[in-house]
């Protein structure tokens, strides 16, 4: 009976059971755990059954964080820094305003005793003074004459030539008394503008007179103010 039932289960597994559950196992995939592969393939130690949730995903890089407290910091050494630049600034531009002033006070000092000693000059000048006193008059009479188209009377008064005693005394007192290059380029611009102007009124040409004499009291006047002798002489 039992060999009867052995009998008939064989061929049910056999032609039945037996390909169904065949084709099952060789479609079914193996499944082996971390650990068996492990101990299957020593050699390469790659891990095949790894799934897709064991995967970690991306790291993100981690933002900048910026406090009030690191706001500070930088407006704060931004600050310093500035400072110490108008500082340093400052420094060299009070180095060269001190350098300036001790320059221009020693120019006024130079001045002021330049100054002192042509005063000096001048007090003691007392008959050069009375040269130019005289320069004054003559030039003064001249001139008249000039505007009422006088030209004989401004002849008689010029003398007729630069080499005249009036003339020659005058230029006595502008070397004495003239010690700046403006000074002496008045001097030579009224000396140039005399001799025109006594060529003109002794060629009777009263245009030319004209000129000549605005030229020569201009010189002259320009160079009582740079000697100051402007308050010191009558008729100015």
């Amino acid at each position: 009976m039992a060999t009867a039932s052995l009998l008939t289960a064989k061929p049910f597994l056999s032609s039945s059971s037996t390909p169904s559950s065949l084709s099952s196992l060789t479609n079914t995939p193996v499944l082996l755990s971390c650990a068996q592969q492990k101990k299957c393939n020593a050699t390469r130690p790659l891990t095949l059954c790894k799934t897709l949730s064991d995967e970690s995903p991306p790291v993100a890089p981690s933002p900048v964080i910026i406090t009030k407290r690191s706001l500070s910091i930088c407006f704060l050494t931004s600050f310093v820094f500035s400072l110490a630049s108008r500082g340093d600034s400052s420094a060299n531009a009070a180095i060269l305003e001190a350098d300036d002033d001790d320059e221009l006070m020693e120019k006024v000092k130079r001045d002021r005793k330049k100054r002192l000693e042509k005063q000096g000059v001048i007090s003691s000048a007392n008959q050069e003074k009375g040269y130019l006193q005289d320069l004054v008059y003559k030039l003064s009479k001249v001139g008249q004459a000039i505007d009422k188209n006088d030209l004989s009377t401004a002849s008689f008064v010029l003398g007729g030539s630069t080499d005249t005693d009036w003339v020659r005394k005058a230029n006595i007192a502008f070397t004495k008394l003239s010690s700046s290059p403006d000074e002496k380029t008045q001097v030579d611009t009224f000396n140039s503008s005399l001799a025109s102007l006594i060529s003109s009124v002794t060629g009777n040409d009263i245009e030319s007179s004209k000129t000549a004499f605005v030229s020569s009291a201009t010189a002259f006047e320009k160079w009582t103010a740079l000697t100051g002798l402007v308050g010191q002489l009558k008729g100015l």
